[in-house]
């Protein structure tokens, strides 16, 4: 079997773009020589989280998928020798803009794009204003080291977005993420709010027979405190690795494709499904 390994990059955001790449490739460099071959960085590591607020001006972060973020990318994919997944705000053109994740293979070249396909808003992520929802559907990456599948944080709570993406073969389910706690909501719901999206993903390791990882952000952007606590679930859902709540950190985590393997064969779920009952899910509610 092939030996992929993680390295996840959880790092803070300043207002300096290119301030952040450079850290940011730096960082892909330092996973790189820990033995990392599939390194992530967070959702919109080239920004602060800037979805806070609505802002028409904040389109001018907007980059395409040829620009500087992309470009440093690429070049640390192949300086490294590694599959690199970085998240970035897409200007596509004609005024639409996505949230979307590169994946670049170990000589540079852009291996595909995930667009990311559920939009939250609610206050503090006022990502409608920003992102058009994508349009490229759920994908697989199929690197060297193994199959991948890139979702972006709001997908993580969707268990048909993780399924579709394992029905496709993917064998690690990787969410470049930003989340954290409002001011006023921390105190109260903060512990309850972090075991759901935790919880979440390691059902959908479970249920789908793969390992999930979660790339967070670290830091307070205005009411926002994120989290960090960035993770990687193996397909027991037993968490493997993860990072401190306030610091940075790269997590270097060898995934393990033949437990992968054995677990989808001890545990059948996919066999089991009862595809011809699943019509409704189709249907936004069923009366």
């Amino acid at each position: 079997m092939r030996e992929l390994v993680l390295g996840l990059i959880q790092t803070h955001a300043t207002d300096n773009a290119a301030d952040n790449r450079a850290r940011t490739e730096k960082k892909i460099a330092q996973a790189a020589q820990k033995g990392a071959n599939v390194i992530c960085t967070q959702e919109l590591f080239a920004t602060p989280y800037f979805c806070r607020k609505q802002d028409p001006a904040l389109f001018d972060l907007a980059e395409p998928i040829d620009g500087p973020s992309a470009q440093m990318l690429s070049k640390a994919a192949k300086d490294n020798g590694v599959v690199v997944v970085g998240s970035i705000f897409e200007d596509r053109g004609g005024d639409v803009y996505h949230n979307t994740a590169l994946v670049f293979d170990t000589d540079g070249s852009l291996m595909g794009l995930y667009r990311k396909m559920h939009i939250p808003q609610d206050p503090g992520f006022e990502e409608k204003f920003y992102f058009t929802e994508g349009d490229l559907g759920f994908r697989v990456f199929d690197t060297p080291f193994g199959k991948i599948g890139v979702l972006i944080c709001w997908d993580q709570w969707y268990p048909e977005a993780a399924r579709l993406t394992a029905l496709k073969g993917a064998q690690v389910l990787i969410y470049p993420t930003a989340i954290g706690w409002l001011k006023e909501e921390k105190k109260e719901l903060g512990a309850a709010q972090h075991t759901a999206w935790e919880t979440v993903q390691r059902g959908h390791a479970v249920a789908n027979g793969c390992y999930v990882a979660a790339i967070n952000r670290v830091g307070v952007e205005g009411d926002t405190e994120f989290w960090g606590q960035s993770f990687v679930a193996n397909p027991y859902g037993e968490i493997i690795a993860k990072a401190p709540e306030d610091k940075e950190d790269i997590l270097i985590v060898p995934c393990d494709l033949k437990l992968q393997k054995d677990f989808r064969r001890i545990w059948p779920f996919f066999r089991d499904r009862r595809i011809d009952a699943y019509a409704d899910i189709t249907r936004r509610r069923i009366d």
